[in-house]
């Protein structure tokens, strides 16, 4: 005879922090019928407000959830986004940091997942919830908001945020941040951990820790939208697409190179968006905006029609509202995000890249548009025009004039440069293979790279620019390497020395994990870009160069002393190696060719410093940008510059 007794749930008795790791090693995503583990491993460092929790599951449970130990809570967070960015937003890394500092380390990597849209998930430590203690070590007492700690500060740049106050609270916190991570509108993902709370024990169902699958969904377009921008298209004399990091993110890079084929469609790209098209033709045309190229924007002044795919339209791109000067231009957008769909007053299509581009590219077919001979001709001639300049810029066997820099000779004093920035990308572009990936996100190098980098057949390029943020770069190598584990594909990150300065210590991390990533350092001694908008804006140099105080710092004194002595002496090849690195320095041409070539193949982190002449700028891109000069000042430069702000004014529009 059966027993038909029921029996009770079976349940597992954890931790909460035990709990975590395990529910994170056996959740899958799902992306057109592709299935991999969404949290493949853990970084972190452990300090008193995680290392009993979390620190002690992930040592029982490491063969689950490998652990990667960093030197800076913010530079791992860079690292598990650029993997998610690699991933193409499929999977991402778990961060851990401890109370107070380490977690607030944190705050500004969420915020570059989120303005990117791009997932991580954050455990920061949090304060006792029970209390008992009184105040803590590194808690914050807010006055008024006795629940407030220090994680608070993450609400405003995550897209998902919850703290564990009770382990059961865990059967709907995690799914709910496993949504957030595989949605298409994702960001940084934060699940605040109080350190008791890491620690206590709960009987968990036995069915929570079974493996789940989160699919990536791909919402489909709506016929009668894709149908009015159809039309848009087919009325448009002068249509220009723009392609923004949704097109990468969604692998809709052949759908639109189908649909600008079959209507002799041109196509601009973002930051993000930057190597969305991999065929060389004669509509793939390069970056857009204050950063693109002189050929693109005179396209998109004239432009009757554009078709933004997978981008927010931020400043850079539009040239603050002021690039598209058709009286007539109309806007249509295919977007996840219904905001972003409808920016510029948009027509918008809902939807996911890769099948709103594939609908409306048979819709185009279907109607036979196809744009003019005289629109491809320009488009063509001006692009032409362009290489040619591109081609002169980035040669790097043709010397520098330094005549032709601005009035300031004195620039190449205590530097043995004999390279600009554009010639020594140049040479990086020779040596790009295909499968390499080159990585940029501050300063100068996104800008350049933006305007001149080749990113078809394969070579790829990781601009982030959404935010811009220095120190990126250099731990994004490891996670793009992560991402991608075959040597042969180099992986290069261009950064400034001022970037390099300020974070160079995950070169110690990718030491210990012999990671094969390449640093490519273009000398110019100062934060050289914000130098160049300085003297477009103020007229006179302050506060940017590297260089030493002429005479003695007397503060309260009312004594002038500047920072107008000769450049500083800083060491970076020593400084490299004192970090892990193979270091190299390079100077000529030749020399950077030889130490690209020597080093393709090392096993670890190699850091190449190129001596390049500062304020030597690529072609610029013809654009306005709204950085207001001061409306009242006794320098006399700053009161012409006002004036030549307020004119290009005029240019600006309100798109409706």
């Amino acid at each position: 005879m059966t027993d038909r007794t029921p029996q009770p749930p079976r349940t597992v008795r954890l931790t909460v922090a035990q709990a975590v790791v395990t529910y994170l090693s056996r959740q899958y995503s799902v992306a057109d019928g592709h299935r991999r583990r969404l949290i493949p491993a853990a970084l972190g460092i452990f300090g008193h407000g995680n290392v009993a929790g979390l620190g002690q599951a992930l040592d029982q449970l490491s063969d689950q959830l490998p652990f990667v130990q960093g030197r800076n809570e913010q530079a791992l967070v860079h690292i598990a986004t650029a993997y998610g960015k690699a991933t193409r937003r499929h999977a991402t890394l778990a961060v851990t940091a401890s109370i107070g500092p380490g977690a607030l380390n944190m705050v500004t990597g969420a915020g570059l997942a989120t303005v990117n849209r791009l997932p991580v998930l954050l455990l920061p430590g949090d304060t006792y919830a029970t209390r008992h203690q009184g105040p803590v070590l590194q808690q914050l007492q807010h006055p008024i908001e006795a629940d407030t700690s220090v994680n608070d500060a993450f609400r405003p740049v995550s897209r998902f945020f919850d703290r564990i106050t009770r382990p059961e609270q865990l059967l709907t916190a995690l799914p709910a941040a496993m949504r957030a991570l595989t949605d298409v509108d994702t960001g940084a993902v934060v699940v605040s951990l109080p350190q008791d709370i890491q620690s206590h024990a709960y009987d968990y169902p036995a069915e929570f820790f079974a493996e789940r699958d989160w699919p990536i969904r791909r919402p489909a377009p709506d016929a009668d939208e894709v149908a009015t921008v159809a039309r848009l298209l087919a009325e448009a004399e002068k249509p220009l697409i723009i392609a923004g990091g949704g097109v990468v993110y969604s692998g809709a890079g052949e759908e639109l190179e189908t649909l600008a084929e079959a209507a002799g469609i041109p196509v601009a790209e973002t930051f993000a968006g930057k190597g969305a098209v991999q065929r060389r033709a004669w509509w793939q045309l390069g970056g857009i905006g204050l950063e693109g190229t002189p050929a693109v924007n005179t396209l998109a002044r004239e432009a009757d029609f554009v078709l933004t795919v997978g981008s927010r339209l931020t400043d850079f791109a539009t040239a603050s509202h002021s690039v598209f000067e058709n009286p007539d231009v109309r806007f249509a957008s295919i977007n996840v995000n219904v905001h972003d769909a409808g920016r510029l007053g948009a027509t918008g299509i809902v939807a996911d890249a890769k099948r709103a581009l594939a609908a409306l590219a048979d819709a185009v077919r279907t109607d036979g548009t196809s744009t003019s001979a005289a629109w491809q001709e320009k488009v063509r001639a001006l692009d032409e025009q362009w290489q040619r300049q591109r081609a002169a810029a980035l040669d790097p066997d043709s010397p520098f004039d330094l005549a032709s820099l601005p009035d300031d000779s004195d620039v190449v004093r205590d530097t043995d440069a004999v390279l600009t920035q554009g010639q020594l990308i140049g040479l990086l572009q020779e040596h790009a293979q295909a499968g390499d990936t080159i990585i940029a996100a501050a300063g100068g190098p996104p800008g350049d790279l933006q305007k001149v980098w080749d990113a078809t057949e394969g070579r790829f390029a990781h601009l982030e620019f959404g935010f811009s943020c220095m120190g990126y770069e250099l731990p994004a190598a490891l996670g793009v390497r992560f991402a991608e584990p075959d040597p042969s594909k180099r992986v290069l990150s261009l950064l400034g020395d001022g970037t390099f300065l300020m974070a160079p210590t995950e070169l110690v991390t990718a030491a210990q994990e012999k990671l094969p990533v390449t640093i490519v350092i273009p000398e110019n001694h100062g934060y050289q870009v914000i130098h160049r908008l300085q003297m477009g804006r103020n007229g006179r140099e302050f506060g940017n160069e590297f260089r030493y105080r002429d005479g003695s710092l007397e503060i309260g004194s009312g004594k002038p002393a500047r920072l107008e002595g000769d450049y500083l002496r800083v060491d970076l090849v020593r400084t490299a190696e004192g970090l892990g690195a193979r270091a190299l320095r390079a100077t000529t041409a030749d020399e950077v060719r030889a130490a690209l070539a020597e080093t393709r193949d090392h096993e670890g982190p190699v850091v190449l410093v190129v001596p390049v002449i500062p304020h030597a700028d690529l072609p610029g891109a013809g654009v306005w940008w709204d950085v207001a000069p001061a409306e009242v000042s006794e320098q006399e430069a700053v009161a012409q510059l006002r004036s030549e702000y307020e004119e290009g004014l005029a240019s600006q529009r309100w798109y409706g």
